[in-house]
């Protein structure tokens, strides 16, 4: 079945995305804490900048997580600029690690980005973010971050900034430690992004509830993949990247 690299759980919404999973034929999902902003607020931070204060429940994610029979995969979503004793602390007890400047307002460069990589490093975590189009933020950023921290698998949510990041493709194909995901990027994005990576550097995601699982589902099989390489996008290497081959 399929592993949905990135989905998002709000307080209370296990239930809910679990039966959309069955639904979609998914499997398993790897989640991360969501509703940390309202969608005027962060298409407004996605453009213009800004920063939210607001804290994920990452005990909370961890938690449904548990009550999942394994199917949900926990994530700790961190501020760089607060989070990173928390992270620390916690890391032994997740999966995984998103930081977000849509949602908190930092650059790549900042500090706490690289204090938190590296805890990554040593936890054996990938590290999800999706770029931006401001300086400091983009996927030559990333590609400098993934430079900086070579031990660390970073995941470039969505394919890069817009959807069409053909470009942002090209830069990362020459970095061997960041892979991409496909939720929300188009079609022939999706395709492009198997032929300059190779398919065991692009991972199946939904970015549920934002986008229906369904509708991601039918992107992936519309890409046409040969057997060999779906199977990679489609579970495989989530897997391998979340130490869950038993899965």
């Amino acid at each position: 079945m399929l592993f949905d690299f990135h989905a998002r759980l709000s307080p209370g919404g296990a239930a809910d995305l679990l039966a959309v999973m069955d639904v979609a034929g998914i499997g398993h999902a790897a989640v991360c804490a969501g509703g940390l902003v309202d969608l005027d607020r962060l298409s407004e931070q996605i453009v213009d900048g800004g920063r939210s204060e607001a804290r994920a429940d990452n005990e909370g994610v961890r938690r449904a997580c548990t009550a999942s029979g394994g199917r949900l995969v926990p994530f700790f979503f961190a501020d760089p600029r607060r989070d990173v004793a928390a992270y620390r602390a916690a890391a032994s007890r997740y999966r995984g690690l998103e930081i977000s400047p849509a949602v908190h307002g930092f650059r790549l460069d900042d500090p706490g980005v690289d204090a938190l990589a590296t805890l990554a490093a040593g936890a054996g975590h990938p590290v999800y973010v999706v770029c931006l189009g401001r300086p400091g933020t983009r996927t030559e950023d990333l590609v400098a971050l993934a430079a900086r921290h070579p031990a660390v698998t970073f995941v470039s949510g969505h394919c890069g900034h817009t959807g069409l990041d053909a470009a942002g493709l090209h830069r990362i194909a020459a970095r061997p430690n960041i892979a991409v995901e496909l939720s929300g990027c188009f079609t022939a994005v999706a395709r492009l992004a198997v032929r300059r990576l190779g398919a065991g550097r692009v991972l199946f995601g939904t970015e549920h509830p934002l986008q229906h699982p369904a509708v991601e589902v039918a992107k992936l099989h519309a890409l046409g993949l040969a057997p060999d390489d779906l199977a990679l996008v489609a579970a495989a290497n989530a897997r391998r990247l979340l130490a869950l081959e038993e899965l």
